[in-house]
């Protein structure tokens, strides 16, 4: 039971219950769409309720004299807004028992609601005669009540006491019988707004009260309603100005400082709108600069009670609701954790871009960016770290000029850059500037001695020449991303015709990579480059590369699919499976009295795995091999990206007596105090140095250096990519005595190494 002094503390009470819920909502990072567009959906219904009183006043202050038809209309409102089974206002004399119903409304569910309304209400009576407001719903109700009212057909209802003299002459009642109702506390301060409406407006018409009285009596009903509501005179006084005829209390004073701004408001709104008389609503959402405040403004033209027609304002301050909705606006269209724009919001600007560049008949660009072994980072250092280092390229990013408010991170290392019509001529520059952006350390921990690297793989399509739909131009970025992968990485690739077709590749091969890993890694085989010795021109080792004999899509070499691998996270699977292939068949030689070392790279997710010695002790001792013939490599950028992590691996790592090479050396970041630091075994000169040795002055500087180093530090070295007499004879001249390249032999099956170098013989 509520009585109308307990709904206005039920009123303040849901205000404040409402505002604690948005600040809890507001600190919740991933609140989803659908909490925005319920947002919304209560707005608008905040909404439809100020418009239905609208209308309820409008309807009430026409010149109908039927007291009664003039009350069916309201209830027709009423009844559109609630959608409820029954809404009756009736007359109810206790003295006599007697019902007399004034007007009514019902679905087609309802039959004989007159008998209803006649016997009900006498059942009632002695609740109803407490002047209170009967609510029985989900949560409240009497069980008695309940009885009565099942007796009907009714499962829900309130009956709002309307008092004519001091007394509830006049009950409203609203019931369900389709269902048991939750009248939640909009609805029944809304009805209650609507009771003392319908209580002024019958208690006028009943006992004929004089104008000033129904004014009065307006005047107090419009002061208890929570909006700003203004009354403007809708001709112009002797000095040609609007004249204010009415203001509530709530503009008076709870929205004082809005006040002025609500004035002004109308008068702009007026000189737009000539017409003196218009049934016409309006709407509009305003910011107030001033006051830094926003607003709900509604305006209708209505009669007022000496019939001279007026502007009705209806003025609503909106700014908690404005804050939360943007702040949901922001967590639907940004990152949580970089702050750039999502893939949602990617989407929407880029179907915008697209547009505009057809206007224009310009072009745009879409830049999708992947970096490269950013898992390595994240799984090596802990997520934390990973995080921070997105965090620090999303920075960075915005502060290239032309792409601040144009990037978007859309997915867990993926980001998209669009290049927009008006900046398409600087395109040059900007991926320039982007690609600067990753050749500078990044400085994680808290110490200058802990430099990481981290570089990226990009794609880019020019639009409309390229495709004119988000999703196509996504797609195909994406597919020229892939090709600069394959291409080496840290690098871009133009999207070009024809490569649509990589597209369909691209998935088959995800989804037979998948297959073939779950399957055992049967499909993928080893392959073996040998390693020769120059002073005795006999084969000493080889290296173990793998290559995948697909039964779906046939053979595939490793830059087809590895960069896929590295994607999906499927190269841990691939990458042991070869360590231990490698290792049998490197025991295999040793029982045949061969004794030859077998490398094997360490892709950079497998090398920062936490379990990593472990994985190598276990395969180590599952299949017998020696362990000083196993020799594994590591890429030069991986090793410097976290040093005191590596040392202490590579420590651990060679206590088992496994050997350690230094993959690539010299295409990378290090320098040669990194080759001392880390205790490595071999160093591998990149075949970039090889091509041409025989006449490059710089490159064979560069390998008489390492060369001369290499006895000092005592590490051995091996030379790659060696194809030619000439390269092999200035190599020797270089004191160079381990080889691997074509010129001693391609990557081959295990059975032609063996037929070919099992003998020692070239």
């Amino acid at each position: 039971m509520r009585t109308p002094g307990n709904e206005e503390n039920m009123k303040k009470d849901s205000v404040e219950e409402n505002v604690s819920d948005h600040e809890d909502v507001n600190h919740q990072k991933n609140e989803s769409i659908t909490g925005f567009v319920n947002d919304l959906g209560e707005l608008q219904k905040e909404l439809k309720r100020k418009e239905t009183i609208t209308c309820i006043l409008q309807t009430l202050e026409s010149d109908n004299d039927n007291l009664y038809k003039i009350i069916d209309e309201c209830i027709k409102i009423i009844y559109e807004y609630l959608n409820v089974s029954i809404i009756v206002v009736a007359e109810f004399d206790n003295s006599i028992g007697k019902t007399k119903i004034m007007g009514q409304w019902c679905d087609g569910s309802v039959n004989n609601i007159n008998g209803i309304m006649k016997y009900m209400p006498v059942e009632l009576s002695d609740i109803l005669n407490e002047k209170t407001m009967l609510i029985v719903d989900r949560k409240e109700g009497e069980e008695n009540v309940r009885q009565i009212l099942g007796k009907y057909g009714i499962r829900s209802m309130v009956a709002v006491p309307i008092a004519v003299e001091g007394m509830p002459q006049v009950y409203a009642f609203i019931a369900e019988t389709r269902y048991e109702m939750n009248w939640d506390t909009h609805t029944i301060s809304y009805l209650f707004d609507i009771s003392k409406i319908l209580q002024s407006f019958i208690y006028k018409r009943i006992t004929n009260k004089s104008l000033r009285k129904s004014y009065e009596a307006l005047k107090e009903i419009l002061n208890n309603l929570t909006s700003g509501i203004m009354v403007i005179d809708k001709q112009e006084d002797e000095d040609k100005n609007k004249r204010v005829l009415f203001c509530n209390n709530t503009l008076l004073y709870e929205m004082k400082n809005g006040r002025k701004f609500a004035f002004e408001h109308y008068l702009n709104y007026e000189k737009k709108n000539k017409k003196i008389y218009s049934t016409k609503k309006y709407y509009e959402e305003c910011y107030d600069p001033k006051t830094e405040r926003w607003y709900d403004i509604h305006y209708i033209d209505i009669k007022w009670v000496d019939g001279r027609i007026v502007s009705l304002c209806n003025f609503t301050d909106i700014t908690e609701k404005k804050k939360y909705q943007q702040k949901i606006e922001f967590q639907a269209n940004n990152d949580y954790l970089t702050g750039l724009y999502n893939r949602m919001k990617c989407e929407k600007d880029l179907k915008l871009s697209i547009d505009d560049a057809k206007t224009k008949n310009s072009s745009g660009a879409v830049l999708f960016m992947d970096l490269d072994n950013f898992k390595s980072i994240n799984d090596g250092l802990g997520h934390q770290y990973g995080d921070k280092m997105l965090k620090m390229i999303a920075a960075k990013l915005q502060k290239i000029d032309g792409i601040e408010n144009s990037c978007y991170r859309v997915g867990g290392d993926e980001f998209i850059i669009i290049i927009e019509p008006a900046v398409i001529d600087e395109s040059a520059r900007i991926i320039d500037d982007i690609r600067k952006v990753f050749a500078s350390p990044w400085y994680l921990v808290d110490t200058s001695d802990n430099k990481y690297y981290c570089t990226m793989s990009m794609g880019i399509v020019v639009f409309p020449q390229y495709g004119d739909s988000v999703s196509e131009l996504i797609k195909k970025s994406d597919i020229a991303m892939y090709d600069a992968k394959k291409n080496g990485k840290n690098g871009f690739c133009y999207y070009s015709d024809g490569e649509d077709e990589n597209s369909y590749k691209k998935l088959d091969i995800e989804k037979n990579m998948r297959l073939a890993v779950e399957a055992g890694c049967n499909e993928f085989e080893v392959y073996i480059q040998p390693i020769v010795d120059t002073l005795t021109e006999q084969c000493i080792g080889g290296e173990a590369l793998v290559r995948w004999n697909s039964s779906n899509l046939g053979f595939l070499m490793p830059g087809e699919f590895i960069p896929i691998a590295e994607h999906m996270g499927l190269i841990v699977n691939i990458g042991e499976y070869v360590l231990k292939s490698a290792c049998l068949f490197c025991k295999k030689w040793s029982d045949r009295g061969k004794n030859l070392r077998i490398n094997v790279n360490l892709s950079v997710i497998q090398l920062l795995a936490n379990d990593i010695v472990e994985v190598i002790k276990t395969t180590v001792r599952d299949t017998g091999i020696e362990p000083g013939n196993l020799v594994l490599e590591v890429t030069e950028s991986l090793a410097i990206n976290d040093m005191t992590r590596m040392k202490r691996i590579i420590k651990d790592i060679k206590k088992l007596g496994v050997k350690i090479a230094l993959d690539d050396f010299g295409t990378g970041y290090s320098s040669l105090n990194y080759i001392k630091s880390m205790d490595l075994d071999i160093i591998k000169v990149d075949r970039t140095f090889t091509k041409d040795i025989a006449e490059d002055e710089y490159a064979q500087a560069f390998v008489k250096l390492i060369a001369e180093l290499s006895k000092t530090l005592e590490v051995q070295v091996c030379v790659e990519g060696v194809e030619y007499q000439e390269q092999l004879g200035k190599l020797k001249e270089l004191n160079i005595n381990m080889i691997q390249g074509f010129y001693y032999g391609k990557p081959m099956r295990v059975t032609e190494f063996e037929q070919r170098f099992l003998e020692n013989t070239r």
